[in-house]
């Protein structure tokens, strides 16, 4: 699936269905079985308690992870996308999310930007950093941004190819009320066009949703 041009409404529908998906790092720590069929335009949130999977799950969609078990298929435009296939059309802001410290915010970007052979890298670079409120701080080194704002470039990295299907995994970590509000801000204008998944247990994050996957799985602690 080619890159959207920076400006360009994302008009892709998208389509997602799990089937007794599953995984497994050990007998009790994964994704206990999941089925749910989601279609975008939209937004879902990924509930459950600490453990239960809910980042494993948005790893296996955005084919970062293979599962142990069951079924994931997603499709942009009618088109069913192998997981090897799926990084243009995903955009994931998760917390194990880094950056290169020595370089700066723009700069990161600008590798990103460059790497995936997006059309005027530099005006994906700006938009982005416009949208999260992190333009003024272009010109810093990675490792001089505060835990907060370290989430903001984390979130411009998801939107800057413009992607059909945004991943957010607890996306509102670190922000203040006004990166909270920006938050809301971004998933309202996605939700619009594509599919947002949002792996929260935050009841503010699970308001900005129209549907919720519920994970059962026994989460951190639990007795097997």
């Amino acid at each position: 699936m080619s890159a959207l041009p920076a400006r360009e409404a994302v008009s892709a529908v998208a389509t997602l269905s799990a089937r007794e998906l599953t995984h497994r790092y050990s007998p009790r720590r994964g994704l206990d079985p999941v089925s749910f069929d989601l279609a975008g335009p939209g937004v879902t949130a990924v509930t459950g308690p600490n453990g239960s999977g809910k980042s494993t799950l948005l790893r296996i969609v955005a084919g970062l992870l293979r599962p142990s078990g069951g079924s994931c298929v997603l499709a942009c435009e009618g088109r069913e996308l192998p997981a090897r296939a799926r990084r243009p059309a995903i955009g994931l802001a998760a917390p194990d999310l880094s950056f290169y410290e020595e370089f700066t915010v723009g700069e990161n970007l600008s590798f990103a930007a460059e790497a995936r052979g997006l059309d005027d890298p530099r005006g994906r670079v700006r938009e982005s950093l416009e949208r999260v409120g992190l333009l003024a701080r272009a010109a810093d080194r990675a490792d001089a941004l505060s835990s907060g704002m370290r989430q903001r470039l984390r979130l411009a990295f998801a939107l800057l190819h413009q992607p059909p299907v945004l991943l957010l995994d607890e996306p509102g970590s670190h922000l203040d009320d006004d990166g909270r509000v920006m938050v809301a801000r971004l998933v309202g204008e996605h939700a619009e066009r594509g599919l947002v998944l949002i792996a929260t247990n935050e009841e503010r994050e699970k308001t900005l949703a129209g549907h919720a996957i519920q994970l059962r799985g026994r989460g951190v602690g639990d007795p097997a």
